[in-house]
C-alpha cells in the first residue's frame, strides 16, 4: 500500500500551538500542521459555508455494474440534503425504473419515485446513508476538524515522484455517536497542502479497514476548491488495486437560495 502526504509550514512551536487550538480533535503537532497548510489553501469549512448552499450533477459511475446519476442539492448550515436521480442502477432502488427522489431534512429521510412516497425501511437507510455520505464527499476537505477526529503523523512515503506526508484519521464513537466509523488515511501533497489521494474503509458496507483507495483531482469553482473527479480502487485477491469506479461532480452553482423547506417531499 502506497502513500502521500508532505507539507512545509511553519516551525515546532506553531504547530504546538496548533495542537492545543484545534479543540475539535486530538492531534499531534505534525498532523495539526498538516491540516493547517490545508485549511490555508480552502479557507475551512466557514469559508463553504459562506457559500450557503450548492447544486451539482453526480455521475456516480461503477463500469460494467452500472451508475447512479442524480441533480444533488446540499445546504451547508443544518447539512440538509435532497437529490433527483435520473438514472439509479446501484444505491438507490436498482432494477427498478423511475424518478427517485431522495431527501434529508431536520435528520428525517424521505423517498419517492415518480411522486409516491417509498416507505420500506430497508430503502429509507439506504437514503439516509447516501444522503450523509454524498454530503461528506463533497465537504470531507473542508471537515477534517469536526468534532470527534483524531489523527496519527504516520510517515512520508515516495508515490510517484512526490514524497508525501501520511496521517491516519479515526473518529472518536462517544462524540460521533456511531457504532462503527470510517477510518482513512490522507496523503497530503507537499507543494499544494491538498490531500491527492486517501485509504478508507467502509463500515456499512463490510470494509472495516482503510483498505479502499481514492484518487483526487481538485478544480476552483467560485473560490472554492473542490474534488470533482474522484478515481476509486480496490486491493484484488493478488493485493493489486484495481479501478472500480469514478466519481464525477460537475455544473456545480453555489448560492441557488435554497430552503430547507425546498427539499421536503411531502
Amino acid at each position: 500500500m502506497k502513500t502521500q502526504i508532505k507539507s512545509t509550514l511553519a516551525s515546532m512551536l506553531v504547530a504546538l500551538f496548533f495542537v492545543h487550538s484545534t479543540d475539535a480533535q486530538n492531534t499531534d503537532a505534525k498532523s495539526a500542521e498538516l491540516l493547517e497548510a490545508l485549511e490555508s489553501v480552502t479557507g475551512g469549512y466557514k469559508t463553504l459555508a459562506a457559500k450557503k448552499d450548492v447544486q451539482f450533477h453526480y455521475v456516480y459511475d461503477n463500469f460494467d455494474k452500472g451508475k447512479d446519476v442524480s441533480t444533488e442539492r446540499h445546504i451547508f448550515n443544518g447539512e440538509h440534503s435532497w437529490a433527483s436521480y435520473e438514472q439509479h442502477d446501484l444505491n438507490v432502488m436498482p432494477g427498478v425504473k423511475g424518478i427517485a427522489l431522495q431527501s434529508y431534512v431536520d435528520s428525517k429521510p424521505a423517498l419517492t419515485l415518480d411522486g409516491k412516497a417509498i416507505t420500506d425501511e430497508k430503502a429509507l437507510g439506504g437514503t439516509i446513508f447516501l444522503r450523509k455520505v454524498n454530503f461528506y464527499w463533497f465537504t470531507m476537505m473542508y471537515k477534517l476538524k469536526d468534532p470527534g477526529t483524531n489523527y496519527k503523523y504516520l510517515g512520508s512515503e515516495k508515490v510517484g515522484d512526490i514524497t508525501y506526508d501520511k496521517v491516519s484519521l479515526i473518529y472518536d464513537a462517544n462524540i460521533t455517536k456511531k457504532e462503527k466509523n470510517d477510518e482513512y488515511i490522507l496523503y497530503f501533497n507537499p507543494k499544494t497542502h491538498l490531500v491527492d489521494q486517501f485509504y478508507f474503509s467502509l463500515p456499512d458496507w463490510g470494509i472495516d479497514k482503510p483498505i479502499l483507495k481514492m484518487i483526487l483531482t481538485y478544480v476552483e469553482v467560485e473560490g472554492i476548491v473542490v474534488s470533482t473527479v474522484r478515481q476509486g480502487f480496490m486491493p484484488n485477491e493478488k493485493g493489486e488495486y484495481v479501478p472500480i469506479g469514478v466519481y464525477t461532480f460537475s455544473d456545480i452553482t453555489f448560492n441557488n437560495g435554497f430552503k430547507k423547506g425546498d427539499f421536503k417531499l411531502d
